[in-house]
């Protein structure tokens, strides 16, 4: 049995297409929560990790900071880009955009690199990205003392309650379909210990992961660990692990230094 598709589907993705293949705008502008009051650490993660990339790419933007970027975004997620007529949230599909425009950091690598690259960000996305969820909306202190503060803090009462309590039972159920809000801390430890231990392997002695040149992968780790390794929280285990890996700390600090206009690294 055939699915029909609806001709405004078509349509809009034959639009974004097209729009894809035109020069990216000047006037870009890139959408997240306000980082020193609102952002929590997967969201900052996140954010983090698709301004190294665009920043790797040469693409300007203008940051925008909203209450609402959350709610203004397509998928729900943040950060979001709006790109002349076109608003594109998450990293992937970000990437999927200004691919179609003709500019890759991949262009170096052969298809059993890229294989390797996506499996690697397939690992932080699962691991990282779901222990990051995990600490926020699953450890009673840091929920209590962290994330509902922060993430209430754009909210009169008692929207700001109800609306955390509505975004923990939409995290829990995610982590729950992906088995891991059964997982203790421990648990959750053990898995970025692993993780990182994976990336340190294959980063080695390299300034970047493939090839000396950086790559989506390099601007994933960095958001990742550069948003653990910064972001204050009661129970700062997460971020001890990271610093056990001397390579993993050079390459968040290369990132910082090379991409984010400063002139000195963060210390880490």
């Amino acid at each position: 049995m055939s699915t029909a598709i609806a001709p405004g589907a078509v349509t809009e993705a034959l639009q974004l297409e097209m729009g894809a293949k035109e020069p990216w705008p000047e006037d870009a502008e890139f959408y997240q929560p306000y980082e020193l009051e609102q952002i929590l650490l997967p969201d900052n993660a996140n954010c983090l990790s698709v301004q190294a990339y665009l920043r790797m790419c040469d693409l300007n933007f203008n940051l925008r900071q909203r209450s609402n970027a959350e709610h203004m975004s397509p998928s729900g997620k943040v950060p979001f880009i709006r790109a002349g007529k076109f608003v594109i949230a998450e990293m992937d599909p970000i990437i999927s955009f200004v691919e179609q425009k003709g500019i890759t950091l991949t262009e170096h690598l052969d298809s059993s690199q890229k294989a390797d690259m996506r499996a690697y960000m397939s690992l932080v996305s699962n691991v990282l990205g779901n222990a990051e969820a995990f600490v926020s909306w699953n450890d009673d202190t840091t929920l209590s003392e962290v994330t509902k503060k922060r993430y209430g803090s754009v909210y009169p009462w008692p929207l700001n309650s109800i609306l955390s309590w509505q975004k923990r039972g939409q995290v829990m159920r995610r982590l729950k379909a992906l088995n891991w809000s059964s997982k203790s801390m421990s648990d959750v430890l053990n898995e970025v210990e692993n993780c990182c231990q994976a990336l340190s392997e294959r980063l080695d002695n390299q300034k970047y992961f493939f090839n000396n040149r950086p790559t989506e992968l390099d601007a994933m780790v960095f958001g990742h660990l550069f948003s653990i390794l910064t972001t204050p929280l009661p129970d700062n285990s997460m971020a001890s692990i990271v610093r056990n890996y001397k390579n993993l700390l050079e390459l968040c600090q290369n990132i910082d230094k090379e991409y984010f206009d400063r002139a000195h690294a963060t210390p880490l």
